[in-house]
């Protein structure tokens, strides 16, 4: 099993002198289900990107805002979880941030476990 709050130090450590202060682990794939930890630095986007068929962020560290185009989707901070929508959206980091992002990538196959 992934320690999460290990994950997220050490993706946390890495996004900090990362020159586009971003890390990433893929940590759980099965059939369609995928989990990934996302580490951004203060003020690092993930530029705007579709929604897979299902999606939710868990912040692990520090403060995340989901945006579609100009509006603010939600602020959420550790410990919060939230829905994405099928909308187009970016992530912006407003502190050095960690967060588990689980989706879903397609519909109506069986699971490969």
């Amino acid at each position: 099993m992934p320690d999460l709050n290990a994950l997220a130090t050490t993706h946390l450590a890495t996004a900090r002198v990362d020159e586009r202060g971003r890390s990433a682990e893929l940590v759980v794939h099965d059939g369609e289900l995928r989990q990934t930890v996302i580490a951004l630095a203060r003020d690092t986007r993930l530029p705007e990107h579709n929604s897979p068929p299902a999606a939710s962020i868990q912040v692990l560290a520090g403060r995340i805002r989901v945006e579609l185009d100009t509006h603010v989707q939600g602020e959420l901070g550790a410990g919060e979880l939230w829905t994405l929508t099928h909308e187009r959206h970016s992530v912006l980091a407003l502190e050095d941030s960690a967060f588990l992002l689980t989706t879903v990538t397609s519909v109506g196959r069986e699971s490969s476990s």
